[in-house]
Parts: structure tokens; C-alpha cells; sequence
């Protein structure tokens, strides 16, 4: 019998939530409501083609692109964080505190392999992503819940956890939420900031969806309130240039930044240079300004059209949130209904074939929590599709409660 490693065990029950996930997304007969892409329609390819047949020839960037290249990433990528995506938002920046990964998850991997023992609490959001916290569970750490409401974690838990477990780390995720889609309000911004802070400890803020809000008012990251460098933030291109691409980053402490340099170097010496080169093009070239309103549009109507589908079809009762941007919905199921047994009917009954993640998985509490819930993600099905799906797995809800 093979021994694996304990670390195998650990993330044993989150590994299946994503497994399970990857494999209705795939199947081609489905609706599915589970995944967390962005709309195909929104990927930049003509674009991206024009600026690959530019940039891959000897005389312009195409040795740079197929060499061996820094650690810490293209330097003009770098700069196109700075300014393009981190001054706009109140964010001051310099380059050499800023890394680019291998996607927005390698941030928490990194910062794991730099931060955490086993047996080291982080505290979490209640829900939370669970593909962070199978990175988590992969290290042996506790995760440990934090109480949410619709303005997103609440400081007073927070700062009493802080107290009760001495955790080394904080993980959140401010804007549109995942798997909730809502939005961690200005002065709660604030306060974890200083709560960082004040009981050092380090504010791990991963923020993908930031950038595609199309309705409400925009925000600051948590970063942007913070005075003593224990906040750190995550970010990924995934959402606004391509999830293919698999390019993040992360913006730290220059002392944060040199461990996770060593780690990153000893994990895979650098992120793949020729996507890094071609985003940072796109931005350089002045591509993004009319792409980041295309996909905002797209996203838009198909959040509408989700929105008022499951005000349509689903049984009186139903409560969700209405996120003013980002990909995803939360849906809460009235009369007891137990959304991770309704999901094996929802998908393998022909009439219905509509895929969504069920809420149990995203509690690290376990106790039950979320089993009337369901994330339902509107960014990868078209308006149509939406109607339709919607509609078949409120016909079945509504069987249940009959």
C-alpha cells in the first residue's frame, strides 16, 4: 500500500468539492451554473493573436518570450499593475514590492509555504472559497470561521477570534465574494486593516473580482488602509484578461516579498514569460479600457438575466444576493430542502441537467451549515441558457417542496 503524506489526508474533503466541481463543468449535455469562468465571448482572442505575431519574432520580444526570465516577473507587467490596475484604485505601488504567479491561487500557496506550520490557525470568512481552502488544508493548517453578513465579515468576530486563536493569518475576500457575491463595506475595510495591525497579523486580501463591477460604487482594497504592511494583497488577470493565461500576482512588504521570492524560486523558478509579455501588451497598447467595458456589459445582462430568473422560478421564500459585480449569486433554499442531494437529481435527471455548487462545501465549520444553499455562478452561460436552466431547477425545487 502506498504512503502518502499526511497533508493528502487533510485536504482529503475539499479536494472532492473541486473534483466534483472540474467534472460538471465539463460535461457538455449540462447547464452549469458551477463553474467560475468568465464569459468566452469576453476572451480577447483577435486581440491577443495581433500582439502574438507582433511580439514573437527575433527583432522584437520573441527571444525574451521562449528565454529563462526573472523571479519576480516581466518587469513592464509589474508596471502595468502599478498603474493600470492598483493606482486607480488608491493602491501606491512601487514594482519591486509586486511578484507575477502562475494564477491568483499561487498567491495562497506561496504565502502558505512562507507562513504556515501545521496546526496554525488562518481565519476565514463564513463561507469562504474552498479552493483556497484545499490549499490550506494541503498545509495542515485550522481553518477557523469568522461570521459574515451582507456587508461581509464582521470586525467584532474577527477581532475576537484573533484574540481567542492567535492565528497567523487572515483570509478575505472583499469584493463580490466567493461563493456569496457580496462586498466587505468601506469602514469594515478599514478596521481589518487595523486590526492587522494592531494584533500583527497578516490580512491575506485576495481580490479577483475587483475589477468587474458593473454597478454600485467602487471600493478601495484593504490594502489601501494599510499603515504597517501586514496586509497583503492578491489578485489575478484570469477575470480580466484570461483565465488560460494562468497569471496573478501579489503585492506585499519588501521583507514578505523576499521570503516569497525564495519560495517562488524553489517552487518553479518563475512564472511562463510569454503570456506575461503578451498581457502586458495588451495593456500597454491600450486594449484593456474597451475590453473592461465589454466584459462588463456581458456580465451585466447575464447577472440580470440569473437575477430575475430565480425571482421567476424559484419558490416563495428563496433568498439571494443581488452582487453588483463579479460571477457569482447566493441562493438560499426554503422548507429544509438539502441542496447537495438535490444536486445529484438536478444533474443526472434528463429533464433537468443543470450543475451548481451545493453551500455545505464552502463551511469550514461543517455542523450543516449551508446545506439550503447553492452557489450559482451566471458568467459562463448565455441569457438564454440562463432562463432556461433556471427554470428547470426551479420546477424541481418546487417538486420538492410539494
Amino acid at each position: 500500500m502506498m504512503k502518502y503524506a499526511a497533508r493528502m489526508k487533510s485536504m482529503e474533503k475539499s479536494a472532492a468539492i473541486i473534483r466534483n466541481l472540474f467534472g460538471a463543468m465539463n460535461d457538455p449535455e449540462m447547464i452549469s451554473f458551477g463553474g467560475g469562468a468568465p464569459a468566452k465571448e469576453s476572451l480577447p482572442v483577435d486581440i491577443v493573436r495581433e500582439i502574438a505575431m507582433d511580439v514573437l519574432r527575433r527583432d522584437t520580444r520573441g527571444v525574451e518570450a521562449l528565454a529563462y526570465g526573472s523571479v519576480m516577473g516581466v518587469s513592464d507587467l509589474r508596471e502595468v499593475v502599478v498603474t493600470h490596475l492598483l493606482a486607480p484604485k488608491g493602491v501606491a505601488a512601487s514594482a519591486e514590492n509586486i511578484m507575477i504567479l502562475s494564477g491568483g491561487l499561487e498567491a495562497m500557496n506561496l504565502m502558505c509555504q512562507v507562513f504556515i506550520e501545521p496546526g496554525d490557525v488562518i481565519l476565514v470568512e463564513s463561507p469562504t472559497f474552498v479552493h483556497s481552502v484545499e490549499i490550506f488544508d494541503m498545509f495542515q493548517a485550522r481553518c477557523i470561521a469568522v461570521d459574515m453578513d451582507d456587508d461581509g465579515m464582521i470586525p467584532e468576530d474577527l477581532e475576537a477570534k484573533i484574540l481567542k486563536h492567535n492565528p497567523k493569518m487572515v483570509y478575505v475576500i472583499p469584493t463580490f465574494q466567493n461563493p456569496t457575491g457580496r462586498t466587505l463595506s468601506l469602514e469594515r475595510r478599514k478596521r481589518i486593516a487595523r486590526l492587522g495591525s494592531r494584533y500583527e497579523v497578516v490580512i491575506l486580501e485576495d481580490d479577483p473580482y475587483r475589477d468587474i463591477r458593473y454597478s454600485g460604487k467602487d471600493l478601495p482594497p484593504i490594502k489601501a488602509f494599510d499603515e504597517s504592511e501586514h496586509t497583503v494583497l492578491a489578485n489575478s488577470f484570469s477575470k480580466i484578461f484570461s483565465p488560460g493565461s494562468r497569471l496573478g500576482y501579489i503585492l506585499a512588504s519588501s521583507e514578505i516579498i523576499t521570503r516569497l521570492f525564495d519560495a517562488k524560486s524553489a517552487t518553479n523558478s518563475h512564472t511562463p514569460i510569454l503570456p506575461q509579455i503578451l498581457c502586458a501588451e495588451f495593456f500597454k497598447r491600450g486594449y484593456y479600457p474597451a475590453h473592461h467595458k465589454a466584459l462588463c456589459d456581458i456580465h451585466r445582462e447575464r447577472r440580470d438575466a440569473m437575477i430575475e430568473s430565480i425571482d421567476r422560478y424559484f419558490p416563495p421564500g428563496t433568498k439571494r444576493t443581488f452582487p453588483d459585480g463579479g460571477l457569482f449569486t447566493w441562493v438560499e433554499l426554503p422548507g429544509g430542502i438539502n441542496t447537495t442531494e438535490l444536486l445529484k437529481e438536478a444533474t443526472s435527471n434528463p429533464e433537468v441537467k443543470v450543475a451548481y455548487v451545493a453551500g455545505e462545501g464552502f463551511f469550514t465549520e461543517g455542523n450543516g451549515m449551508g446545506s439550503n444553499a447553492m452557489r450559482m455562478s451566471f458568467s459562463a452561460v448565455p441569457p438564454e441558457k440562463i432562463r432556461d436552466g433556471v427554470e428547470r431547477l426551479g420546477k424541481l425545487i418546487q417538486s420538492k417542496l410539494q
